[in-house]
């Protein structure tokens, strides 16, 4: 991957790894390849465009993890596979040091159609990327400053599958609340005009390393 170091900042252009970590295994599960727009010391910014090719779970036959019963979803044996991020491209935006990341969707033709708030934990910054850890639990924010909860039954099934205990979800349900007041309060970053944000069309879609699941000597958010 190109781009900056250790705890330097990455430039606008450059390709990095947004990953997620499985829950109490610290097994990368979900690699995304993405170009740097913005980052920061206030703000990171980051465009997963149309075709990028990505990791994700899926059971062990083959079968996508949201088709597989919610009593099972989280016990099932899993492993990943390579595959390509289909539709319109996602642009991710996190603060240092927050819970949560808001990604931009659109329409195509660039019709904007909502934020969404994923809580997760604060991203942690190695050479070639970041590293997070999903919480389930997420939000859905649209233009008309409505929002509503998302995964609710997943967040719950997580729990009665042993992957979060209570206290780290009534940290997750608390981080949710604090993205709810800024969300009521329309700010940052619902209220900094990203939704008319384009890529730069000299853009290469980034490309997904043979050692995407490497573990990193990580360095501070």
């Amino acid at each position: 991957m190109t781009g900056s170091v250790g705890s330097q900042h990455w430039a606008p252009g450059d390709h990095i790894l947004w990953r997620y970590r499985g829950n109490g295994t610290g097994e990368v599960h979900i690699c995304r390849p993405v170009t740097v727009v913005q980052d920061t010391p206030e703000l990171l910014a980051v465009w997963m465009a149309p075709g990028t090719e990505c990791v994700r779970p899926v059971l062990v036959d083959g079968t996508p993890v949201h088709e597989e019963p919610l009593a099972t979803r989280y016990t099932a044996a899993r492993t990943t596979e390579r595959a390509r991020w289909f539709g319109t491209g996602v642009l991710k935006l996190a603060r240092p040091g927050d819970p949560w990341s808001v990604w931009l969707f659109w329409e195509r033709g660039w019709r904007f159609r909502s934020w969404y708030v994923n809580l997760e934990e604060p991203r942690v910054r190695w050479s070639g990327g970041f590293d997070s850890e999903d919480h389930f639990l997420d939000i859905s924010v649209y233009p008309d400053r409505s929002w509503l909860w998302r995964d609710e039954d997943e967040f719950a099934q997580a729990q009665r599958s042993g992957l979060m205990s209570p206290a780290q979800a009534a940290r997750v349900h608390e981080a949710g609340r604090l993205a709810i007041e800024q969300i009521r309060a329309w700010g940052t970053p619902f209220a900094d005009g990203w939704e008319e944000w384009r890529p730069d069309p000299a853009w290469r879609v980034p490309e997904l390393p043979v050692d995407w699941d490497r573990t990193p000597a990580h360095t501070a958010p």
